[in-house]
């Protein structure tokens, strides 16, 4: 994995705006996949162009091959897995999203989207259609053990982004794929337990992870369960319950990701992309120690957005590993607001003094597609390499 020797590198974290005939490619996939086969390939192509034309250095495919077909969708990093694992079965009353449960000391319950905490605080602002997206929506079930089925998927994944790359002077590419942990967020009637069910994801998982990285790219791992589980445990549980939860999750990625080279593993870390006020989120001083032990290099991590810019403070005190990379998120997706360029490089600066310039590339706080306007989004990536540039002139001089 490239390192910011010479000047701060840039990079994003994954999903960017579908056009509209990709959209209207992804309604039609089933019934014509040459077609939409053809039009993924065409729409890869242009999006890492155009990131190259912004100036990102390290690209991806815009996470195209996860099916979406609205402008607007908050979760296709999660649900692309259900067509790429047998198994699975949809169940009218297996609504993940609003599942309610209360935990005990030391008996941690996920209650699901529409009772988490932060909701149970903003009722009102949560029921607003216009303030906060819409969470409930039906998701399958394990009802079998579970199976890889995605290798025609991932392979025209990887086939789009390294022909693309070559054709347009990138020389390092990401494609991301779900955590077990968060993947079995989805309940299973077949399953012991959470540990049974996270160790089947694991294993599937672990094939999709395989199939990137023997392409040459570097496999993202999307967990932003391990921060964001916290805000739906009722009640609030303590730290040392929470981590002991969250350990479970670390050691099903890890196992996921056996064989597999660290040097090509960036691991992102969230609290959730949906624009709300997020009060009861996860401090991530707690949280840093555990996620610097899974088998990543690199680790992408939301710093932008106004309830997370505070703690690169955590850098200070935490003594990064050696051959470790921190990709911090240096513009936002929470607002429609384009960070000035000097702000971003203040943000880069920040990192960069705390743990070692050529240990910061600069990023995104989560995927901009299907969460702002597609010109808003391009922009943030435009103020992102200009804040990138400026960072670099007050480092290197």
């Amino acid at each position: 994995m490239k390192q910011s020797t010479e000047r701060i590198l840039t990079t994003h974290v994954g999903s960017l705006p579908r056009t509209e005939s990709l959209l209207a490619a992804n309604q039609k996939r089933d019934s014509d996949p040459e077609a939409f086969a053809a039009e993924l390939t065409r729409a890869v192509d242009d999006v890492v162009a155009r990131q190259r034309e912004v100036g990102i250095d390290v690209v991806n495919d815009g996470e195209y091959g996860h099916a979406t077909t609205k402008s607007q969708d908050f979760g296709s990093w999660w649900t692309y897995s259900f067509d790429r694992t047998s198994g699975l079965e949809l169940n009218p009353e297996n609504v993940w999203d609003t599942r309610i449960a209360k935990s005990t000391p030391g008996q941690i319950v996920l209650t699901g989207m529409n009772d988490r905490r932060d909701r149970q605080l903003f009722r009102a602002v949560y029921d607003d259609a216009a303030a906060v997206h819409p969470t409930t929506r039906q998701r399958p079930q394990a009802v079998a053990p579970l199976g890889y089925i995605g290798q025609e998927a991932v392979a025209a994944d990887t086939g789009n982004l390294t022909a693309a790359m070559a054709a347009h002077g990138a020389d390092e590419g990401f494609i991301c794929a779900i955590a077990p942990g968060a993947a079995s967020r989805i309940g299973s009637a077949v399953h012991a337990d959470d540990e049974a069910y996270m160790d089947d994801w694991a294993q599937v998982l672990h094939q999709e992870y395989k199939a990137i990285t023997d392409a040459g790219l570097i496999v993202q791992i999307d967990d932003p369960s391990i921060a964001e589980n916290f805000d739906q445990i009722d009640p609030e549980p303590s730290v040392a319950d929470y981590l002991a939860f969250t350990q479970k999750r670390v050691d099903a990625l890890n196992k996921a990701l056996e064989g597999i080279p660290a040097e090509q593993v960036r691991f992102h870390l969230c609290w959730g992309s949906w624009n709300g006020p997020h009060t009861t989120d996860f401090p991530m001083s707690e949280l840093v120690e555990l996620m610097l032990t899974i088998n990543a290099q690199a680790y992408t991590f939301e710093a932008a957005g106004s309830r997370h810019e505070h703690e690169w403070e955590v850098w200070k005190d935490v003594e990064l590993p050696d051959g470790k990379l921190i990709l911090p998120g240096v513009v936002t997706h929470h607002t429609n607001i384009v960070e000035h360029p000097r702000l971003v490089a203040q943000r880069i600066e920040r990192f960069a003094d705390a743990v070692g310039r050529e240990k910061v590339i600069a990023s995104t706080d989560c995927g901009l597609g299907g969460r702002i306007h597609p010109d808003i989004a391009w922009a943030k990536l435009g103020t992102l390499v200009e804040g990138a540039q400026l960072a670099s002139e007050w480092l290197w001089g």
